[in-house]
């Protein structure tokens, strides 16, 4: 397959006492494959992968494969710091019918790119699916490395990157290793717009779960040609954004997306929800995306 287009980074719907709700991420991807969505991303840090054990990524992966029901490609999270456990995970996601792979870097020990390189290759070579690395340092404390990039895109199994360093020069630099069998993604969905302006195939974008239309309406605008259009599309997608700051990732973007009738639950603890104050300031910055 090849990376292409918006693909939403789906936030884990939990019920009130913290379990995975199935209805409830079914009725997600149903609603972001009603907005022409061009894959779904399962198993990332807005899914909050980190609180999930291996059952339950197991049994997200299942339901989103079932109730995705091969209309659009799905692309799963299987990150770990050891490389034998990633390739374990992978295998048992090639077993559920996962479309691709997205591989975070190793994180909390920070290796050299050597050893990054060496990371990635080994999962590569030992991969039935094509991955997706995802670089995000703020997260992990790792970066990858432009040279890095320039070596593992040529891997036959590795066919894109999905940045969310929030450094747009990083993106520029990552686009001259881009090709038609390999893809660079937007990360950080301030820069959706600008990566397509210069040169990238998309986004995985999390503010989608909460205002698809917005999102899907920056790609559209984009490959139409009207760049003002999709410029302001971008820039409407700021007041949500902006918000981020008020909480732990996810809570602000489950909230919002609750707020805008799309119903995910909360956070897992210790993150906490927002309190009053918060929630009422969210509130006034989501009314621009009301009818």
């Amino acid at each position: 397959m090849r990376f292409q287009g918006i693909v939403p980074a789906l936030v884990t719907p939990f019920t009130n006492t913290h379990q995975v709700d199935e209805g409830a991420l079914r009725s997600l991807i149903e609603n972001l494959i009603g907005h022409g969505v061009h894959g779904l991303f399962v198993l990332g840090t807005n899914g909050e992968f980190f609180t999930l054990s291996e059952r339950e990524k197991l049994n997200i992966a299942r339901i989103t494969v079932e109730a995705t029901a091969g209309r659009v490609p799905v692309i799963a999270g299987t990150g770990a710091f050891a490389t034998h456990e990633v390739i374990e995970m992978n295998s048992r996601m090639v077993e559920l019918g996962v479309d691709a792979l997205s591989v975070i870097t190793p994180f909390f020990n920070a290796i050299s790119q050597k050893e990054l390189i060496n990371h990635y290759t080994a999962i590569a070579d030992a991969s039935a699916l094509p991955i997706m690395m995802y670089n995000i340092p703020a997260k992990t404390g790792l970066s990858i490395g432009i040279g890095a990039v320039a070596a593992l895109s040529q891997h036959p199994q590795i066919k894109g990157i999905k940045d969310s360093a929030g450094n747009f020069d990083n993106l520029v630099q990552m686009i001259q290793y881009r090709s038609d069998d390999f893809a660079v993604f937007a990360g950080t969905d301030s820069l959706i717009y600008w990566n397509l302006l210069a040169g990238g195939d998309g986004a995985v974008a999390a503010t989608a779960n909460a205002v698809p239309s917005v999102v899907m309406d920056i790609w559209h605008r984009f490959q139409a040609g009207d760049h003002e259009g999709a410029r302001a599309a971008q820039e409407h997608l700021r007041p949500l954004r902006d918000a981020f700051a008020m909480g732990t990732m996810p809570v602000v973007l489950k909230k919002a997306a609750d707020l805008l009738n799309v119903r995910v639950g909360p956070c897992r603890p210790p993150v906490s929800p927002l309190d009053e104050a918060a929630i009422n300031t969210l509130e006034r910055l989501l009314a621009v995306y009301l009818p």
